[in-house]
C-alpha cells in the first residue's frame, strides 16, 4: 500500500484555507446522529473532544486517570509557541513554520508544519477567552520569552505551570459538554485494543480499572491521543502511567508507526540519583533564557567539587567554562534540545561532569540575578546598591519568572538554586515519532485518527521548546474538528454501531486472553524488573548516542528480554480487581515489542539528524566539526513500519519529504 500524505495542491500559504473551502461537511442535524470516541484526554483530546462536542457529535471520551485534569500534559512548565509578533521582533507565520522545520532537522512535512503555524495564534485567543492565566508585562498585554532554537520571544506562558493552566482550559470546555451530555466522560478506563469492521475502525474495547471489567464501546470513528512512548526508557520526565499501548495496539491492527527512532532527550532535567528512582523530573527549557550552563574547565577543580573540597560558587569567571556560549555563539544557552544534550553528553563524557557519578552540568543564575538587580536599582533610583540590595532586587525578579521550578528543584534536591547552580543531565522527555498520519491526520487504517504528541506529523527529528503544546492544542481546536467531517460525511445514514457482532467477540476474546494469561502466568520476577532491564539497553545502545554494533546489539538483547518476560513475568491480585501491576504488564508488554522496532529503525537510518544521532554520521572538518552529519541524498524520508508480528520483521515504507518552500541545509546553531 502507498502512503498518500493527502497534502493538498497549491501554494503553502493557500493550502489549508482552499482545503477547508472544498471539503465535505455534515449538517447540524445529521451530527447528533454520528459517534466518536476519543481516547486520553490530555490537551490533544481534552480539546478535540470539547470541540467535537461542540459541534454536535456524540462524544464518548476515555481517561486512564480518575479526571481529566490529571493528564500529563499538566506537567508542561515553559510554555506555549505562537506567531503573534507581539513583541515586535520580527516573528511571523513563516518564521515560526521555518524555526519548527530546521529545529526537526528538515525531517518533517511542510505542508502539516506550516498549517500549525497558520492556527497557532487562534490557539493564544482561543484560552484566553477561556480565562488561561497567560503572563502579562507591566502594561497588562501577553508576555513572551524566547526558547531554544529560536532568534525571537513567542512564547506565552503562564510562570512554569503553562500546561496544567492549559489542560484546565480545555478540561472546563469539556466539562460544559459532559453537562450537556454531548460527552459521556469514561474516567479510570484503559482502550485496550480498536475494533475494526469492514476495515475501517469502529470502536474500542476498554477495562474499567476499578472493576477489572472489559467493556466495548462502538462509534464511527476514533481518535487516538494517548502521548508518546518516552517511557520504553523506564526512566524519563513522563508520568509513571504514561503509555504507549494505545498507539501500539492500532499499530498491530494496520496503522504503520513511523520514525520510532527520533526520541527528544531534554537537556536540562534532575540528574538520576540512585538505582532505586522511578522517574525524573525536568526543569524547564525557560530556565535557558536566563540560566547560564557550564562545567569546569580544569580537572582538578571537577575533582574537587566532586569531593566535596570546593563549591561551584568558588569558581571564578576564568575557571568555568560556558561550553553552549562557547561553541554557539550566535545561539548561546538556548540552543535546540538536540544539540544542548549531546554537548552536555560530550562534556560528561570527557570527564567534566560535576556529581558523584559524572554525570551532571551547572545551570547557573548569579550573573541573571546580578543583571536584574541592578536594572531594578536604576528603575528605584537606588545609586551605588550594595551587592546584598543588588541580589535581593534580583532575586525577586527571578522568583517572579521561575519561583515555582526553583522551589521544585529545591525540595527534590535540596540545594537553594538562588545560591547555588543547579545540577542539571540530559533525559528522555517527548518521542518526535508515533502513529503515521495523513494531512487529516487519519492513520493508515480508515476512520482512526491520531493527534498529538501520538502522532508523528510536526516536529520531524527534534521538537523545539514550547511547541508539544501548540500542537496538541492546534490538532485537538483547529484541525482534527475540521479533517474528522470529511470522512463522517458518508455516514450520516450508517446509524448506531452495534457491539454485538463477531468483530467485537473476536476482539474482546484477545483482551481476555492476554489479561488472563497474566494473572495466571507463574513467573518469579515482576513487571519493573523487565521494564529496568529494557530501559537500561535502550538508554546505553538506543540512547544519546548510537551505532550499528549497539544497535544490532539491542534488538538481539530487547527480544531475549521480552522472550524471557513471557515466560517469566508475576503479575500478583486478579484480573476483575483494581490491579496496577496487571495494567504495567500490559503496558510493558507493548514496551518490549515497541523497543526493538525502535532500534531497528534506528539501524536502518544510516545518518545523524536531530535526536537521532549515529556516531558514523558526524562532520569531520570545517567549523561544524563534530556536529550531526545528515545525509539528505539517501533518508530526506518518514520511515513509516508495518506490523508483520515480530519487530524485527516489520515492513518499512517511505513517504519521501519534498522541500519546495524551504532550502534544505545543514543545520547551523553557530
Amino acid at each position: 500500500m502507498a502512503l498518500d500524505s493527502k497534502v493538498p495542491e497549491g501554494p503553502i500559504k493557500d493550502k489549508w484555507t482552499n482545503y477547508k473551502n472544498h471539503i465535505d461537511l455534515v449538517n447540524p442535524a445529521n451530527k447528533r446522529n454520528i459517534d466518536i470516541i476519543v481516547v486520553g484526554t490530555g490537551l490533544a483530546g481534552g480539546s478535540a473532544a470539547a470541540t467535537l462536542a461542540e459541534l454536535g457529535y456524540n462524544v464518548k471520551a476515555f481517561a486512564y486517570q480518575d479526571s481529566p485534569r490529571r493528564a500529563h500534559s499538566i506537567a508542561a512548565q515553559g510554555g506555549i509557541n505562537a506567531a503573534k509578533n507581539y513583541q515586535g521582533d520580527g516573528d511571523s507565520t513563516y518564521r515560526l513554520f521555518y524555526d519548527t522545520v530546521k529545529g526537526g532537522d528538515y525531517r518533517s512535512r511542510e505542508a502539516n508544519v506550516y498549517r500549525l503555524a497558520e492556527v497557532s495564534a487562534n490557539i493564544i485567543d482561543q484560552c484566553v477567552a477561556q480565562g488561561v492565566p497567560f503572563a502579562r508585562d507591566y502594561g497588562g498585554l501577553l508576555d513572551n520569552r524566547s526558547f531554544g532554537g529560536v532568534l525571537v520571544s513567542r512564547t506565552f506562558y503562564a510562570k512554569g505551570q503553562t500546561g496544567q493552566q492549559l489542560l484546565l482550559g480545555a478540561y472546563s470546555a469539556m466539562n460544559r459538554q459532559i453537562a450537556r451530555g454531548k460527552i459521556e466522560m469514561f474516567n479510570r478506563h484503559e482502550m485496550l485494543d480498536v475494533v475494526k469492521v469492514d476495515g475501517k475502525a469502529r470502536g474500542i474495547i476498554a477495562r474499567d480499572l476499578i472493576t477489572g471489567e472489559i467493556e466495548r464501546h462502538s462509534a464511527h470513528a476514533v481518535v487516538i491521543a494517548t502521548g508518546g512512548y518516552g517511557n520504553v526508557y523506564f526512566l524519563s520526565t513522563n508520568a509513571m502511567g504514561s503509555n504507549a499501548t494505545a498507539a501500539w495496539k492500532i499499530h498491530k491492527k494496520g496503522a504503520y508507526f513511523a520514525n520510532p527512532c527520533y526520541t527528544q532527550i531534554h537537556p536540562t532535567c534532575i540528574p538520576r540519583s540512585g538505582d532505586y528512582q522511578s522517574k525524573l523530573t525536568l526543569m524547564s527549557e525557560s530556565l535557558r533564557n536566563d540560566g547560564r550552563i557550564w562545567v569546569p574547565k580544569n580537572m582538578d577543580d571537577v575533582l574537587a567539587i566532586r569531593e566535596g573540597r570546593k563549591k561551584p560558587t568558588d569558581l571564578s569567571e576564568e575557571e568555568r567554562d560556558y561550553y553552549l556560549e562557547r561553541r554557539y555563539p550566535a545561539f548561546g544557552n538556548l540552543v535546540p534540545r538536540d544539540v544542548a544534550s549531546r554537548a552536555a553528553k560530550e562534556r560528561c563524557d570527557a570527564g567534566y561532569g560535576v556529581n558523584a557519578t559524572g554525570e551532571a552540568v551547572y545551570l547557573d543564575f548569579a550573573s541573571a540575578i546580578d543583571r536584574y538587580g541592578r536594572e531594578q536599582a536604576k528603575i528605584q533610583n537606588i545609586s551605588n546598591p550594595s551587592n546584598e540590595k543588588v541580589y535581593e532586587l534580583g532575586k525577586a525578579i527571578v522568583e517572579a519568572k521561575y519561583g515555582n521550578l526553583f522551589q521544585m528543584y529545591e525540595k527534590i534536591v535540596d540545594e537553594n538554586p538562588y545560591e547555588t547552580p543547579m545540577m542539571i543531565y540530559p533525559a528522555t522527555h517527548y518521542t518526535m515519532g508515533g502513529v503515521w498520519v495523513d494531512y487529516n491526520l487519519m492513520t493508515t487504517v480508515p476512520g482512526l485518527y491520531c493527534i498529538g504528541e501520538a502522532n508523528f506529523s510536526d516536529h520531524g527529528a527534534n521538537r523545539l521548546g514550547a511547541s508539544a503544546l501548540m500542537q496538541g492544542l492546534a490538532d485537538g481546536y483547529f484541525v482534527l474538528p475540521y479533517t474528522i467531517g470529511d470522512y463522517l460525511s458518508d455516514d450520516i445514514r450508517t446509524g448506531k454501531i452495534p457491539t454485538d457482532t463477531k468483530e467485537f467477540d473476536e476482539v474482546e476474546k484477545e483482551v481476555k486472553d492476554r489479561i488472563d494469561f497474566f494473572v495466571n502466568n507463574k513467573g518469579t520476577k515482576s513487571v519493573d524488573y523487565f521494564h529496568k532491564k529494557l530501559g537500561k539497553v535502550m538508554w546505553d545502545k538506543v540512547g544519546m548516542a548510537r551505532n550499528e554494533k549497539g544497535l544490532k546489539e539491542a534488538m538481539v538483547e530487547i527480544k531475549a528480554i521480552r522472550e524471557e518476560f513471557w515466560k517469566e513475568v508475576k503479575v500478583p491480585g486478579s484480573a476483575n480487581e483494581m490491579n496496577t501491576e496487571l495494567e504495567k504488564a500490559g503496558r510493558v508488554a507493548d514496551f518490549l515489542e515497541l523497543g526493538e522496532l525502535f532500534a531497528k529503525d534506528a539501524l536502518v537510518r544510516e545518518e545523524s539528524c536531530g535526536g537521532h544521532f549515529r556516531e558514523e554520521s558526524v562532520e569531520l572538518d570545517g567549523e561544524q566539526k563534530g556536529e550531526a552529519k545528515r545525509n539528505d541524498k539517501d533518508f530526506a524520508f518518514v520511515s513509516a513500519w508495518e506490523y508483520k508480528g515480530e519487530p524485527a520483521d516489520a515492513v518499512l515504507h517511505k513517504e519521501e519529504l519534498e522541500f519546495k518552500d524551504i532550502e534544505l541545509k545543514q543545520r547551523s546553531y553557530k
